[in-house]
């Protein structure tokens, strides 16, 4: 009888346990949601559903970072640098553009570029897109 209370009562902790710890623990979870190009850009939907802030910071484009392919973001309309907090919950168009065509790929409608968010934790969260209108520099 003893035996069975006991048990019983290891299992309530570890169950009250687990809920403490869950809400000490957070994550992050990005989601892109859609990914289309235009005359402006390369539009990167991405949503924060993790319950956490999750910080991108960098952008990669066909393996080469940022940095290596003259690539440039704006949120909101403005020219933003790394990092990029994201709530948790929001929901944030990132505009994509090339200040300088890369000497690593051609950015003409027709090729595909695999578009992957780096975020401080070390996740990657990647996604294709095949051009079909891009035509900034």
């Amino acid at each position: 009888m003893v035996a069975r209370v006991a048990i019983a009562v290891a299992i309530a902790v570890a169950f009250w346990m687990t809920g403490i710890v869950g809400l000490f623990t957070g994550f992050e979870q990005l989601q892109i949601t859609s990914i289309y190009d235009d005359t402006n850009g390369i539009y990167v939907i991405v949503q924060n559903t993790g319950t956490s802030t999750a910080t991108i910071t960098d952008i990669y484009v066909n393996v080469f970072p940022s940095s290596a392919t003259g690539l440039k973001v704006k949120v909101s309309g403005t020219d933003v640098n790394f990092p990029i907090p994201l709530k948790p919950g929001n929901q944030t168009p990132l505009i994509l553009y090339f200040q300088n065509a890369p000497s690593q790929f051609t950015v003409t409608p027709g090729v595909s570029l695999e578009i992957k968010l780096h975020t401080a934790s070390g996740k990657d969260y990647p996604k294709l897109i095949i051009l079909q209108v891009y035509k900034k520099s």
